[in-house]
């Protein structure tokens, strides 16, 4: 099939006006302008009129089982109050309204333009059922602690893998997430910078996230260190920031995403850098905290490949009147409005390729080029060329159209297996 836009914006090439893409399959065969593709090509022709089209967005840090926590924990006076309200939060649901809430935060974020999810797993239990009921590429990346529950590293590392061995692929894939310096051991860190190297694994952790944590590790004071003391040794504060602690740990690496990373020393950037490892800025989140101005310039300059995630419901703030949804193109408004200096193009391809290249997809997902995955999304649009990437950053609502594989997709409008859409 031929999908004609009014732009067609590859992200990798510049803007076709009046432009065409030709779908066989999953797969994109070429991209031009309308006029050289109908001339070549044959086939059904879907003129989608005053429209945007778009590789599909690549949300690169996601809690989807946290959907339905929206708007129930107020914005905390620290970091560890807030940790602590969501545990208690979590403790009250079980399994039906986990997958309640998964289910709902991939409808969510399929209908706001997002095709590839890399999602936190906290409730694995999930996998099973909800990976199959969303088009969505999903990649889950298994959520490890042990600080509390005091298991060996080993064990906790054996039981992720068996459980990833035991689960179909489907569209996405799987990875590891040692949730945070702060809430693992060194020996966990360790060991899946091992399992990193040696198998290749994708490894997704919160890092430098609050100022709590970031001074629990570089001076072993602030009220992180006071309430985790009796709960955990913390030999390992002390030595520097918690970059420099996953460094000591062997974890930075290429396949490795860092969510957050909010506060910096000197010299971290340049390590990140080193290391090939990529940083997932969540903005919403990052409002939602009060935290200090995102590193992004110090990041970009020494060429840390940057990407955007939506992170939870459970740390966003909302205006009165306004749907409380997962949506990247929420996450861009916030960036371009928080941040004079990063461009349209470079916030789109946070949302795009370089998401792409931090979960090992580039050429599969994240632009519109032959041989990519027919991964696309329609957003409305009639003004001139020059406008379309800075007017996509700034749209806000739903898409007007998504595929998946060539698929058109859509709760509720679609053509292959229907998403469970939870009842209004």
């Amino acid at each position: 099939m031929i999908l004609r836009a009014r732009i067609v914006l590859p992200i990798t090439a510049p803007p076709v006006e009046d432009g065409a893409v030709l779908v066989s399959g999953d797969r994109i065969l070429a991209v031009g302008a309308w006029t050289d593709l109908r001339a070549d090509h044959t086939g059904p022709v879907h003129d989608l009129g005053d429209v945007v089209l778009l590789p599909g967005l690549v949300d690169a840090h996601c809690h989807l089982d946290f959907t339905h926590l929206a708007g129930q924990l107020a914005p905390p006076r620290s970091f560890p109050d807030w940790i602590k309200a969501i545990l208690a939060a979590k403790n009250g649901w079980g399994f039906s309204e986990f997958a309640a809430s998964w289910l709902d935060g991939a409808r969510q974020l399929l209908k706001s333009g997002t095709t590839t999810v890399a999602d936190i797993a906290s409730v694995p239990e999930l996998l099973d059922v909800c990976r199959g009921a969303t088009p969505l590429r999903v990649w889950s990346f298994i959520e490890m602690t042990g600080v509390r529950s005091q298991r060996p590293p080993a064990g906790i590392l054996a039981a992720a893998e068996e459980l990833i061995r035991g689960l179909p692929t489907g569209r996405g894939g799987f990875g590891l997430s040692p949730h945070a310096p702060y809430s693992t051991t060194p020996g966990l860190l360790r060991l899946c910078g091992e399992a990193m190297r040696r198998d290749g694994r994708r490894v997704s952790s919160h890092v430098a996230e609050s100022q709590a944590e970031f001074e629990m590790f570089m001076f072993r004071r602030g009220p992180m260190f006071e309430w985790l003391e009796p709960q955990r040794p913390m030999d390992d504060c002390g030595h520097g920031s918690p970059v420099r602690h996953l460094d000591r740990c062997g974890l930075l690496g290429a396949r490795h995403l860092l969510a957050h990373v909010n506060y910096l020393w000197d010299g971290d950037a340049r390590l990140l850098a080193e290391r090939g490892a990529s940083v997932v800025h969540c903005p919403q989140s990052h409002a939602y905290f009060r935290h200090h101005r995102f590193p992004r310039t110090d990041l970009a300059e020494a060429g840390v490949n940057l990407c955007l995630g939506t992170d939870s419901l459970a740390s966003t703030r909302f205006a009165k009147g306004r749907p409380q949804e997962l949506s990247l193109f929420d996450e861009m408004r916030v960036l371009a409005a928080t941040d004079s200096q990063v461009s349209p193009d470079e916030i789109l391809a946070m949302a795009t390729v370089n998401g792409a290249r931090a979960l090992g997809l580039l050429g599969e997902v994240g632009a519109i080029a032959p041989g990519h995955k027919a991964d696309l999304v329609a957003v409305p649009f009639s003004g001139d060329r020059s406008r379309a990437t800075d007017a996509v950053v700034h749209h806000d609502g739903d898409v007007a159209a998504a595929w998946i594989d060539g698929i058109r997709e859509g709760c509720g409008d679609r053509s292959g297996p229907a998403i469970p859409c939870p009842a209004a």
